[in-house]
């Protein structure tokens, strides 16, 4: 076993517990980065697995990438007009039209949220490597840059990302840490239909990560002060214009 592997293996399971919410409530682009990023700042003792939907059709783009680069990549057609979103963590460009979308927000109180970023990528996306294997799917988790240097997310595989045997990007993320811990917001193009993979990750993922998993539901008060973080900061010209 080598270095990476035990550190992986020392931090898989460390997580005593889990809390799991699949939001079944399609949201705007705007409202879900603002969900995640107060599920961050309010998650306390616990990580947080929280599985969700887009009620419109979205790009998504990391912090420090340009709205001109999102457009570029997935450009608007005649056929179908696009939402585009910052988010508040890295990473590329991401088209959630054919994805299925995780986010954990891990507590700075846990030893996965202080280690360096490449070990909790790794960490994840094993877990994640470990469920598609489990439902049928072959993938693989890179051990350096095998895309093509471009935006787009899943043309461009970077270390610790999944592909499958042809080297097609399966699963990657984007990642920021702050005062409050780590957030992880994960995209996955799994083979089989979405709406049953979101079920795997509902039911699997949380189990892979943590010795018990612990049912979360919506919270009214962070749902309202969601919606209002989303149109102060996500919803505005200011944000998607920033860089």
């Amino acid at each position: 076993m080598n270095s990476e592997s035990k550190a992986m293996s020392a931090v898989a399971k460390e997580f005593s517990a889990i809390r799991v919410w699949h939001d079944e409530v399609p949201r705007t682009g705007a409202e879900n980065m603002a969900v995640d990023q107060l599920l961050m700042e309010r998650s306390q003792d616990l990580p947080v697995l929280r599985i969700y939907r887009w009620s419109e059709p979205t790009v998504s783009f990391g912090y420090f990438n340009a709205l001109a680069d999102a457009r570029a990549a997935f450009p608007e057609s005649e056929a179908e007009e696009i939402t585009y979103v910052r988010r508040w963590t890295g990473g590329g460009v991401v088209d959630h039209r054919c994805d299925v979308t995780y986010t954990l927000a891990i507590p700075r109180s846990q030893k996965l949220a202080n280690t360096r970023g490449a070990v909790s990528y790794q960490v994840i996306h094993q877990a994640l490597a470990d469920l598609l294997t489990d439902v049928g799917e072959s993938v693989r988790l890179t051990s350096c840059c095998e895309g093509d240097g471009g935006v787009q997310c899943f043309t461009n595989p970077v270390a610790y990302d999944l592909t499958d045997l042809e080297g097609h990007k399966v699963a990657g993320a984007g990642q920021r840490r702050s005062k409050y811990g780590l957030l992880h917001q994960g995209s996955v193009i799994p083979r089989m239909t979405p709406d049953i993979f979101r079920d795997q990750l509902h039911q699997r993922l949380g189990a892979m990560l943590a010795q018990e998993e612990r049912e979360l539901n919506a919270d009214s008060a962070l749902l309202a002060d969601a919606a209002r973080l989303a149109e102060e900061r996500y919803d505005t010209s200011a944000w998607l214009h920033k860089k």
